[in-house]
């Protein structure tokens, strides 16, 4: 089956919309694991788990890697085919209570992410970076930071690329390996702007940790 990196079809969008199955792809997009395991680390119902499990692998975002016996039943290990992209044109076509569901979920998985990250020093690092920032900008403004941040995501899959590479020409390179989060976020912040200037000039706040 091809490879799918790129999703164009606003069927397909929602069809991943269930939360299940964006925390499957999730836990898919690190490591080879059967249904079971997925069920043990996500905490759901084993026969929900594969349910969704057959579905993503029918659709080509996950694929078969090997299996096991296991307790009398043969055990399926699966992975991720690669890192997915939704294209601007399906993602404007999906229905706004989907686009919630997949929000929700994907934030709720960053959350969890980030706060074991916090809990065992993964902030610890004097090149970590931890910003906010909260601005006053027009459509075109907005547009253009969009802009910069898509670039830098595409930076960020180069750089990922390289090191893989320097990685596998390392000995004992698992030593050397830094399991790392990155998460980037644009967004209309409604109902929780900073209050407008005095001098009526541009709003601007930012928090950072460089």
């Amino acid at each position: 089956m091809m490879q799918i990196t790129e999703i164009d079809d606003p069927r397909l969008v929602k069809g991943l919309a269930h939360p299940l199955r964006i925390h499957i792809l999730r836990v898919l997009e690190t490591r080879v694991a059967s249904p079971s395991e997925i069920a043990e680390e996500i905490e759901a119902p084993l026969g929900n788990v594969s349910y969704h499990v057959r579905f993503l692998a029918r659709v080509g975002l996950i694929e078969l890697t090997s299996t096991k016996p296991r307790r009398g039943a043969v055990e399926h290990y699966y992975r991720a085919v690669g890192r997915i992209s939704v294209t601007d044109q399906a993602w404007a076509q999906v229905p706004d209570v989907v686009k919630s569901g997949m929000i929700s979920a994907t934030l709720d998985q960053a959350g969890r992410v980030i706060g074991a990250a916090a809990a065992g020093g993964g902030f610890d690092r004097s090149n970590a970076v931890v910003a906010r920032r909260e601005m006053l900008l027009d459509e075109e403004g907005f547009a253009q930071l969009a802009g910069e941040l898509n670039g830098l995501l595409e930076r960020v899959k180069e750089i990922e690329r390289e090191s893989a590479e320097r990685l596998e020409a390392t000995p004992d390179h698992a030593e050397a390996e830094l399991e790392t989060g990155l998460v980037m976020m644009l967004f209309e912040s409604a109902g929780a702007q900073a209050p407008a200037p005095r001098d009526g000039g541009a709003r601007s706040r930012t928090a950072a940790k460089r």
